[in-house]
Protein backbone atom coordinates (compact mmCIF):
# COMPACT_ATOMS: atom_id res chain seq x y z
CA UNK A 1 0.00 0.00 0.00
CA UNK A 2 1.40 3.44 -1.10
CA UNK A 3 1.28 6.33 1.20
CA UNK A 4 -0.01 9.44 0.11
CA UNK A 5 2.58 12.69 -0.95
CA UNK A 6 3.26 14.64 1.84
CA UNK A 7 2.31 18.26 1.52
CA UNK A 8 5.29 19.01 2.03
CA UNK A 9 6.95 17.76 -0.70
CA UNK A 10 3.39 18.87 -3.28
CA UNK A 11 4.25 22.09 -2.48
CA UNK A 12 8.12 22.11 -2.96
CA UNK A 13 7.24 20.27 -6.30
CA UNK A 14 4.65 22.81 -7.36
CA UNK A 15 7.43 25.36 -6.56
CA UNK A 16 10.79 23.65 -7.80
CA UNK A 17 9.12 22.46 -11.28
CA UNK A 18 6.02 24.51 -11.19
CA UNK A 19 7.81 27.87 -11.80
CA UNK A 20 10.28 26.82 -14.93
CA UNK A 21 7.05 25.35 -16.39
CA UNK A 22 4.84 27.93 -15.98
CA UNK A 23 7.48 30.40 -17.74
CA UNK A 24 7.43 27.80 -20.24
CA UNK A 25 4.06 27.56 -21.29
CA UNK A 26 3.59 31.23 -21.08
CA UNK A 27 6.00 31.54 -24.05
CA UNK A 28 4.49 28.88 -25.56
CA UNK A 29 0.84 30.80 -24.79
CA UNK A 30 2.37 34.17 -26.74
CA UNK A 31 2.98 31.92 -29.40
CA UNK A 32 -0.23 30.24 -29.92
CA UNK A 33 -3.29 33.01 -28.42
CA UNK A 34 -2.16 36.03 -29.84
CA UNK A 35 -5.38 37.65 -28.82
CA UNK A 36 -8.00 37.48 -26.21
CA UNK A 37 -11.16 35.23 -26.28
CA UNK A 38 -14.01 37.05 -28.65
CA UNK A 39 -15.99 38.46 -26.14
CA UNK A 40 -18.88 37.71 -25.40
CA UNK A 41 -17.54 34.58 -25.54
CA UNK A 42 -19.75 30.96 -26.10
CA UNK A 43 -19.73 28.87 -23.01
CA UNK A 44 -21.22 25.67 -22.81
CA UNK A 45 -19.23 23.77 -20.17
CA UNK A 46 -17.04 25.24 -17.31
CA UNK A 47 -14.64 22.88 -15.45
CA UNK A 48 -13.75 23.97 -11.72
CA UNK A 49 -10.22 23.36 -10.24
CA UNK A 50 -9.75 22.71 -6.15
CA UNK A 51 -7.87 20.14 -5.86
CA UNK A 52 -6.85 20.42 -1.95
CA UNK A 53 -8.18 21.64 1.17
CA UNK A 54 -12.08 20.46 1.20
CA UNK A 55 -13.35 23.21 3.48
CA UNK A 56 -12.80 25.54 0.76
CA UNK A 57 -14.60 23.38 -1.53
CA UNK A 58 -18.06 23.94 0.82
CA UNK A 59 -17.25 27.82 0.50
CA UNK A 60 -16.92 27.45 -3.24
CA UNK A 61 -21.02 26.64 -3.13
CA UNK A 62 -21.95 29.49 -3.73
CA UNK A 63 -19.92 29.91 -7.46
CA UNK A 64 -20.96 26.21 -8.71
CA UNK A 65 -24.33 27.50 -8.32
CA UNK A 66 -23.28 30.32 -10.21
CA UNK A 67 -21.99 28.27 -13.14
CA UNK A 68 -24.88 26.11 -13.15
CA UNK A 69 -27.28 28.88 -13.55
CA UNK A 70 -24.89 29.89 -16.52
CA UNK A 71 -24.90 26.24 -18.58
CA UNK A 72 -26.88 24.33 -16.61
CA UNK A 73 -26.19 21.64 -13.68
CA UNK A 74 -24.89 18.33 -16.40
CA UNK A 75 -22.26 21.01 -18.32
CA UNK A 76 -20.18 21.73 -14.72
CA UNK A 77 -17.00 19.85 -13.96
CA UNK A 78 -14.77 19.63 -11.22
CA UNK A 79 -11.35 18.39 -10.66
CA UNK A 80 -9.91 17.77 -7.55
CA UNK A 81 -7.50 15.37 -5.43
CA UNK A 82 -9.07 11.67 -5.06
CA UNK A 83 -9.30 11.85 -1.30
CA UNK A 84 -10.63 15.31 -1.38
CA UNK A 85 -13.98 14.45 -3.42
CA UNK A 86 -15.56 13.13 -0.49
CA UNK A 87 -17.61 16.89 0.17
CA UNK A 88 -18.55 16.92 -3.54
CA UNK A 89 -20.58 13.95 -3.23
CA UNK A 90 -22.19 15.31 -0.18
CA UNK A 91 -23.17 18.70 -1.47
CA UNK A 92 -24.69 17.14 -4.58
CA UNK A 93 -23.98 20.10 -6.68
CA UNK A 94 -23.09 18.91 -10.06
CA UNK A 95 -23.49 15.17 -11.41
CA UNK A 96 -21.03 12.80 -9.35
CA UNK A 97 -19.57 11.43 -12.80
CA UNK A 98 -18.40 15.20 -13.60
CA UNK A 99 -16.13 15.16 -10.42
CA UNK A 100 -12.95 13.98 -11.56
CA UNK A 101 -9.88 13.03 -9.45
CA UNK A 102 -6.33 13.09 -9.68
CA UNK A 103 -4.35 10.34 -7.41
CA UNK A 104 -1.46 11.44 -4.86
CA UNK A 105 -0.54 8.11 -3.64
CA UNK A 106 2.96 8.91 -5.38
CA UNK A 107 4.29 11.46 -7.85
CA UNK A 108 4.18 8.89 -10.85
CA UNK A 109 0.38 8.54 -9.96
CA UNK A 110 -0.35 11.84 -10.02
CA UNK A 111 1.49 13.02 -12.87
CA UNK A 112 -0.59 9.66 -15.23
CA UNK A 113 -3.68 10.79 -13.57
CA UNK A 114 -3.27 14.42 -14.49
CA UNK A 115 -2.49 13.46 -17.92
CA UNK A 116 -5.37 11.40 -18.14
CA UNK A 117 -7.82 13.76 -16.65
CA UNK A 118 -6.26 16.73 -19.14
CA UNK A 119 -7.29 14.12 -22.35
CA UNK A 120 -10.48 13.48 -20.68
CA UNK A 121 -11.53 17.40 -20.46
CA UNK A 122 -9.98 17.83 -24.31
CA UNK A 123 -13.02 15.12 -25.57
CA UNK A 124 -15.41 16.75 -23.33
CA UNK A 125 -14.39 20.08 -25.03
CA UNK A 126 -14.27 22.28 -21.74
CA UNK A 127 -14.62 25.70 -22.46
CA UNK A 128 -14.22 27.65 -19.30
CA UNK A 129 -12.02 26.87 -16.56
CA UNK A 130 -12.37 28.45 -13.43
CA UNK A 131 -8.92 27.85 -11.18
CA UNK A 132 -10.03 28.05 -7.06
CA UNK A 133 -6.65 27.64 -6.15
CA UNK A 134 -5.15 30.81 -4.66
CA UNK A 135 -1.44 30.57 -6.36
CA UNK A 136 -0.82 27.64 -6.68
CA UNK A 137 1.05 27.11 -9.74
CA UNK A 138 -0.05 23.13 -10.73
CA UNK A 139 -3.41 24.27 -11.11
CA UNK A 140 -2.46 26.68 -13.08
CA UNK A 141 -0.98 24.32 -15.52
CA UNK A 142 -3.91 22.03 -15.34
CA UNK A 143 -5.88 25.23 -16.31
CA UNK A 144 -3.91 26.10 -19.73
CA UNK A 145 -3.42 22.31 -20.79
CA UNK A 146 -7.36 22.21 -20.52
CA UNK A 147 -7.57 23.25 -24.03
CA UNK A 148 -10.33 25.72 -22.45
CA UNK A 149 -10.88 29.39 -24.82
CA UNK A 150 -11.40 31.36 -21.05
CA UNK A 151 -9.65 30.73 -18.28
CA UNK A 152 -10.52 32.52 -15.02
CA UNK A 153 -7.42 32.55 -12.25
CA UNK A 154 -5.85 34.52 -9.73
CA UNK A 155 -2.36 36.50 -11.34
CA UNK A 156 0.17 38.39 -9.86
CA UNK A 157 0.71 41.71 -11.78
CA UNK A 158 3.35 43.45 -10.05
CA UNK A 159 4.98 40.31 -8.20
CA UNK A 160 2.50 40.36 -5.10
CA UNK A 161 2.79 36.87 -5.06
CA UNK A 162 4.28 33.18 -6.02
CA UNK A 163 5.24 33.62 -9.63
CA UNK A 164 3.05 31.66 -12.14
CA UNK A 165 3.76 32.89 -15.44
CA UNK A 166 0.63 34.35 -17.70
CA UNK A 167 -1.69 31.78 -18.67
CA UNK A 168 -4.85 33.22 -17.92
CA UNK A 169 -7.00 35.01 -20.20
CA UNK A 170 -9.40 36.77 -17.58
CA UNK A 171 -6.57 37.51 -14.81
CA UNK A 172 -7.59 39.03 -11.39
CA UNK A 173 -6.56 40.35 -8.39
CA UNK A 174 -6.50 38.41 -4.96
CA UNK A 175 -8.67 40.06 -3.11
CA UNK A 176 -6.96 39.86 0.92
CA UNK A 177 -10.64 42.15 1.71
CA UNK A 178 -13.20 39.62 0.55
CA UNK A 179 -14.36 36.06 2.39
CA UNK A 180 -13.09 33.21 0.60
CA UNK A 181 -16.69 32.61 -0.88
CA UNK A 182 -17.19 35.87 -2.60
CA UNK A 183 -14.17 35.46 -3.91
CA UNK A 184 -14.43 32.26 -5.76
CA UNK A 185 -18.02 33.20 -6.94
CA UNK A 186 -16.30 36.89 -8.35
CA UNK A 187 -14.39 34.51 -10.78
CA UNK A 188 -17.29 32.88 -12.20
CA UNK A 189 -18.88 36.17 -12.62
CA UNK A 190 -15.42 37.61 -14.64
CA UNK A 191 -16.44 34.97 -17.50
CA UNK A 192 -19.20 37.57 -18.43
CA UNK A 193 -17.03 40.03 -18.41
CA UNK A 194 -14.58 41.49 -21.62
CA UNK A 195 -10.86 40.18 -20.28
CA UNK A 196 -10.06 43.28 -21.61
CA UNK A 197 -11.47 45.12 -18.75
CA UNK A 198 -10.08 42.78 -16.24
CA UNK A 199 -9.13 42.86 -12.97
CA UNK A 200 -11.41 45.77 -12.54
CA UNK A 201 -15.11 44.95 -12.72
CA UNK A 202 -18.01 45.89 -10.77
CA UNK A 203 -19.90 43.16 -9.43
CA UNK A 204 -20.53 43.23 -5.95
CA UNK A 205 -20.34 40.01 -3.91
CA UNK A 206 -23.69 39.26 -1.89
CA UNK A 207 -22.42 39.74 2.04
CA UNK A 208 -24.58 36.02 2.86
CA UNK A 209 -25.20 32.68 0.66
CA UNK A 210 -27.24 29.96 1.36
CA UNK A 211 -25.35 26.71 1.70
CA UNK A 212 -27.09 22.85 1.50
CA UNK A 213 -27.96 21.15 4.43
CA UNK A 214 -26.86 18.10 5.17
CA UNK A 215 -29.98 15.52 6.26
CA UNK A 216 -28.90 11.63 6.74
CA UNK A 217 -31.38 8.94 6.06
CA UNK A 218 -32.70 6.53 8.41
CA UNK A 219 -30.77 4.01 8.34
CA UNK A 220 -27.94 5.73 8.53
CA UNK A 221 -29.10 7.24 11.60
CA UNK A 222 -29.27 3.51 13.04
CA UNK A 223 -25.94 2.81 11.92
CA UNK A 224 -24.56 5.62 13.75
CA UNK A 225 -26.62 5.21 16.72
CA UNK A 226 -25.68 1.43 16.67
CA UNK A 227 -21.49 2.59 16.59
CA UNK A 228 -22.40 5.07 19.46
CA UNK A 229 -23.65 2.21 21.25
CA UNK A 230 -20.71 0.01 20.95
CA UNK A 231 -18.36 2.76 22.41
CA UNK A 232 -20.52 3.69 24.70
CA UNK A 233 -23.53 2.36 26.18
CA UNK A 234 -24.66 5.00 28.68
CA UNK A 235 -24.95 7.59 25.83
CA UNK A 236 -28.32 7.08 24.84
CA UNK A 237 -30.12 10.06 23.32
CA UNK A 238 -27.81 12.31 26.13
CA UNK A 239 -26.54 15.83 24.76
CA UNK A 240 -23.14 15.41 22.54
CA UNK A 241 -20.82 17.38 22.46
CA UNK A 242 -17.59 17.62 20.23
CA UNK A 243 -14.18 18.21 20.10
CA UNK A 244 -11.56 18.20 16.97
CA UNK A 245 -8.41 18.69 18.64
CA UNK A 246 -5.80 18.25 15.49
CA UNK A 247 -5.41 20.10 12.08
CA UNK A 248 -4.52 18.95 9.18
CA UNK A 249 -0.95 18.08 8.33
CA UNK A 250 -0.97 21.48 6.21
CA UNK A 251 -0.67 23.78 8.86
CA UNK A 252 0.06 22.37 12.28
CA UNK A 253 0.45 25.90 13.39
CA UNK A 254 -3.41 26.02 13.32
CA UNK A 255 -3.35 23.43 16.78
CA UNK A 256 -4.85 24.62 20.08
CA UNK A 257 -2.81 23.28 22.51
CA UNK A 258 -4.09 19.37 23.15
CA UNK A 259 -3.72 19.81 26.68
CA UNK A 260 -6.49 22.21 26.85
CA UNK A 261 -8.95 20.60 25.13
CA UNK A 262 -8.27 17.73 28.46
CA UNK A 263 -8.86 20.52 30.57
CA UNK A 264 -11.81 22.36 28.51
CA UNK A 265 -13.64 18.68 28.83
CA UNK A 266 -13.17 18.14 32.59
CA UNK A 267 -14.54 21.86 32.91
CA UNK A 268 -17.57 21.03 30.92
CA UNK A 269 -18.38 17.34 32.39
CA UNK A 270 -17.83 19.18 35.85
CA UNK A 271 -20.43 21.59 34.58
CA UNK A 272 -23.15 19.64 32.56
CA UNK A 273 -23.60 16.41 34.61
CA UNK A 274 -25.57 14.92 31.42
CA UNK A 275 -23.42 15.96 28.90
CA UNK A 276 -21.34 13.84 27.25
CA UNK A 277 -18.00 14.28 24.70
CA UNK A 278 -16.90 12.97 21.92
CA UNK A 279 -13.06 13.13 20.41
CA UNK A 280 -12.98 13.16 16.66
CA UNK A 281 -9.86 12.65 14.31
CA UNK A 282 -9.16 11.03 10.82
CA UNK A 283 -7.32 7.77 11.20
CA UNK A 284 -3.69 9.34 11.01
CA UNK A 285 -4.87 10.84 13.51
CA UNK A 286 -6.39 8.14 15.68
CA UNK A 287 -3.69 7.16 18.27
CA UNK A 288 -3.06 10.94 19.55
CA UNK A 289 -6.71 11.78 19.50
CA UNK A 290 -7.65 9.01 21.31
CA UNK A 291 -5.10 9.37 23.75
CA UNK A 292 -6.29 12.79 24.78
CA UNK A 293 -9.91 11.13 25.17
CA UNK A 294 -8.82 8.78 27.70
CA UNK A 295 -6.55 11.63 29.35
CA UNK A 296 -9.68 12.96 30.70
CA UNK A 297 -10.02 9.65 33.00
CA UNK A 298 -13.84 9.93 32.40
CA UNK A 299 -16.57 7.19 30.99
CA UNK A 300 -18.54 10.03 29.70
CA UNK A 301 -16.05 10.54 26.76
CA UNK A 302 -15.97 8.95 23.58
CA UNK A 303 -12.89 8.83 21.77
CA UNK A 304 -13.81 8.64 17.83
CA UNK A 305 -10.62 9.50 16.29
CA UNK A 306 -10.30 6.96 12.72
CA UNK A 307 -13.34 4.97 14.24
CA UNK A 308 -16.12 6.43 11.78
CA UNK A 309 -16.35 7.16 7.81
CA UNK A 310 -16.40 10.72 6.46
CA UNK A 311 -20.28 10.08 5.53
CA UNK A 312 -20.42 9.07 9.37
CA UNK A 313 -18.84 11.90 10.38
CA UNK A 314 -21.41 13.93 9.04
CA UNK A 315 -24.20 11.89 10.24
CA UNK A 316 -22.46 12.58 13.63
CA UNK A 317 -22.34 16.35 13.33
CA UNK A 318 -26.13 15.70 12.95
CA UNK A 319 -26.48 13.80 15.86
CA UNK A 320 -24.47 16.43 17.48
CA UNK A 321 -25.22 20.01 19.63
CA UNK A 322 -21.72 21.71 19.10
CA UNK A 323 -18.10 20.59 17.17
CA UNK A 324 -15.44 22.61 18.99
CA UNK A 325 -12.56 22.51 16.56
CA UNK A 326 -9.50 23.79 14.96
CA UNK A 327 -9.77 26.02 12.01
CA UNK A 328 -9.73 23.09 9.75
CA UNK A 329 -12.15 21.17 6.91
CA UNK A 330 -14.53 19.88 9.86
CA UNK A 331 -15.73 23.08 10.44
CA UNK A 332 -17.28 23.53 6.85
CA UNK A 333 -18.16 19.78 7.16
CA UNK A 334 -20.28 20.37 9.81
CA UNK A 335 -21.69 23.95 9.19
CA UNK A 336 -23.58 21.64 6.43
CA UNK A 337 -25.22 20.12 9.29
CA UNK A 338 -27.80 21.33 12.47
CA UNK A 339 -24.25 21.34 14.63
CA UNK A 340 -23.40 25.01 15.52
CA UNK A 341 -19.47 24.54 15.26
CA UNK A 342 -17.25 27.05 16.75
CA UNK A 343 -13.87 27.34 15.43
CA UNK A 344 -10.38 28.46 16.56
CA UNK A 345 -8.41 30.76 14.47
CA UNK A 346 -4.73 32.08 15.06
CA UNK A 347 -2.33 31.76 12.16
CA UNK A 348 -5.20 32.59 9.79
CA UNK A 349 -7.88 34.77 9.23
CA UNK A 350 -11.99 34.46 10.23
CA UNK A 351 -12.54 37.19 8.17
CA UNK A 352 -11.45 34.96 4.90
CA UNK A 353 -11.90 31.22 6.16
CA UNK A 354 -15.24 31.20 8.55
CA UNK A 355 -17.60 28.72 7.90
CA UNK A 356 -20.66 30.98 6.48
CA UNK A 357 -23.67 29.60 8.41
CA UNK A 358 -26.10 30.62 10.91
CA UNK A 359 -24.41 27.80 13.41
CA UNK A 360 -20.95 28.97 13.30
CA UNK A 361 -19.00 31.28 15.52
CA UNK A 362 -15.09 32.07 15.86
CA UNK A 363 -12.45 32.39 18.68
CA UNK A 364 -9.60 34.60 17.73
CA UNK A 365 -7.26 36.08 19.53
CA UNK A 366 -6.62 39.22 17.07
CA UNK A 367 -2.50 39.50 18.15
CA UNK A 368 -0.55 41.67 15.82
CA UNK A 369 1.58 38.91 13.83
CA UNK A 370 -1.43 37.10 13.46
CA UNK A 371 -2.80 36.10 10.73
CA UNK A 372 1.06 35.10 9.27
CA UNK A 373 0.15 33.19 6.38
CA UNK A 374 -1.81 33.96 3.28
CA UNK A 375 -1.71 33.14 -0.45
CA UNK A 376 0.83 35.63 -1.03
CA UNK A 377 3.13 33.71 1.02
CA UNK A 378 1.95 30.47 -0.21
CA UNK A 379 0.56 29.80 3.46
CA UNK A 380 4.44 29.42 5.11
CA UNK A 381 4.96 30.85 8.23
CA UNK A 382 8.36 31.50 10.11
CA UNK A 383 6.54 30.87 13.09
CA UNK A 384 7.64 28.11 15.18
CA UNK A 385 5.56 28.91 18.04
CA UNK A 386 1.29 29.55 17.82
CA UNK A 387 1.13 32.43 20.29
CA UNK A 388 -2.20 33.32 18.52
CA UNK A 389 -3.40 30.02 19.42
CA UNK A 390 -1.95 29.88 23.07
CA UNK A 391 -3.45 33.55 23.87
CA UNK A 392 -7.02 31.83 23.58
CA UNK A 393 -7.70 29.98 26.98
CA UNK A 394 -10.08 27.62 27.83
CA UNK A 395 -11.98 30.08 29.80
CA UNK A 396 -12.95 32.13 26.88
CA UNK A 397 -13.96 28.67 25.12
CA UNK A 398 -15.70 27.41 28.07
CA UNK A 399 -17.53 30.29 27.83
CA UNK A 400 -18.70 30.88 24.51
CA UNK A 401 -18.99 26.96 24.73
CA UNK A 402 -21.81 27.56 27.80
CA UNK A 403 -23.37 30.60 25.77
CA UNK A 404 -23.89 28.10 23.09
CA UNK A 405 -25.35 25.31 25.32
CA UNK A 406 -27.64 27.61 27.06
CA UNK A 407 -29.56 27.83 23.96
CA UNK A 408 -29.44 24.60 22.76
CA UNK A 409 -30.10 22.72 25.97
CA UNK A 410 -33.06 24.70 26.99
CA UNK A 411 -36.74 22.88 27.87
CA UNK A 412 -37.35 24.08 24.95
CA UNK A 413 -34.88 23.15 22.82
CA UNK A 414 -34.38 19.27 23.85
CA UNK A 415 -38.48 19.07 22.97
CA UNK A 416 -37.95 19.99 19.87
CA UNK A 417 -35.03 17.97 19.20
CA UNK A 418 -37.06 14.80 20.40
CA UNK A 419 -40.05 15.46 18.56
Amino acid sequence: MQLPIRTSVLQRTDRWIGVPLCAALTFVRKLLERRLPPFPSQIHRILFIKLAEQGSTVLAYPAIQRAAEMVGRDNIYFVVFEDNRFVLDVMDIIPQENVITIKTNSLCGLVITALRTIIQWRKIGIDAVVDLEFLARFSAILAFLSGAKSRVGFHTFFGDGPYRGDLMTHRLLYNPHLHTSQMFDAMVEALTRNPETLPTFDFKPPATYTFPKFSPGPSETAELKSLLQRENANLGSAPLLLLNPNAADLLPLRRWPASRYVELTRRLLAAYPELFIGFTGAPTEADSVNRLAHDVGSERVIPLAGKTTLRQLLVLYSRSEILVTNDSGPAHFASLTRCHVLTLFGPETPALFAARSPNASVLWAGIACSPCVNAYNSRQSVCRNNLCMQEITVDRVLEEVTRILGSRLSPRAIADRAR
